[in-house]
């Protein structure tokens, strides 16, 4: 069977002027080929012989063999440069003559021409090879790290309910929880980020800030910066909002609690008139 978007290992069946029909077996008979044109095939290649070529669709939506290496096969992640970007969509370079189209809706953030985008391969309901930038069902759920690891990830979707989705090292299934989301984020954006959690089903649970009892520290100085930029006075208590914290702080509110608390325990600061001094 030949199957679009992958790599196969197929025999010559017929030598044409314009290249070489391929198909699982030398006999032929009814059963499926395919063209590798003629600029494709091997020198000395002759019938009989096996090649391993790609299969996908020419501008003619005609299934074609190449021997050309694709960046990815089907289901598979890869970062991919925009080439060109038009109405029905944008087009990247994987390798193949036929740029790979990135539809609008598998968008996750607007492109531009000269853009990096981490995108999967997937067949449309047309049955044509297309790019897809939410990677949820296509990112590895068996990743190498543990709890406390150090990793680098690339955001790729931002979701309202779950928190900031993110492909470690471009491969593996992490999820910044919503609650550990403090700051603004934007898809494509590379990030250091600390595991947190590795869950049963292989995905990971991760944090762009360092360990509670580190960060604390950090959090407390932050603070303390914006209360000189009030002239010593914020015009809030700890129970302010957890949208004025994120916007003045670029912190949750547990984070924010937690420094403030330090921050009065250690006499800088006080509470009073639903006001934070400092001391």
């Amino acid at each position: 069977m030949l199957e679009l978007g992958k790599k196969q290992t197929l025999k010559i069946v017929k030598m044409v002027d314009f290249g070489a029909y391929l198909a699982e077996e030398e006999d032929a008979g009814v059963q499926e080929r395919v063209l590798l044109p003629k600029k494709q095939v091997p020198e000395g290649a002759a019938y009989g012989d096996a090649l391993t070529v790609f299969l996908y669709k020419d501008s003619n939506d005609r299934l074609i063999a190449t021997t050309r290496e694709p960046m990815l096969t089907l289901h598979q992640v890869a970062l991919l440069s925009v080439r060109q970007v038009t109405k029905i969509g944008a087009f990247l370079d994987w390798g193949l003559e036929k740029d790979l189209l990135l539809p609008y809706h598998e968008q996750t953030a607007k492109v531009k021409e000269g853009d990096q985008v981490l995108a999967a391969l997937y067949v449309d309901k047309s049955s044509r090879l297309c790019a897809t930038m939410k990677l949820y069902h296509y990112l590895s759920t068996r990743p190498p790290y543990s709890v406390g690891d150090q990793v680098q990830g690339r955001v790729y979707e931002i979701s309202g309910n779950f928190g900031v989705f993110v492909a470690v090292d471009d491969k593996y299934s992490a999820l910044i929880p919503k609650k550990e989301a403090a700051k603004e984020y934007r898809p494509g954006e590379i990030l250091s980020l600390r595991v947190t959690e590795v869950k049963e089903d292989g995905k990971l649970n991760v944090s762009d800030r360092q360990a509670a009892y580190l960060q604390m520290e950090e959090d407390a100085e932050n603070i303390l910066s914006v209360i000189d930029e009030f002239a010593g006075v914020l015009p809030f208590d700890d129970k302010v909002s957890p949208e004025v914290i994120r916007r003045e702080f670029g912190l949750s509110k547990a984070s924010f609690k937690r420094a403030v608390g330090k921050l009065l325990k250690e006499g800088k600061i006080e509470i009073r008139d639903k006001r934070i001094f400092k001391l």
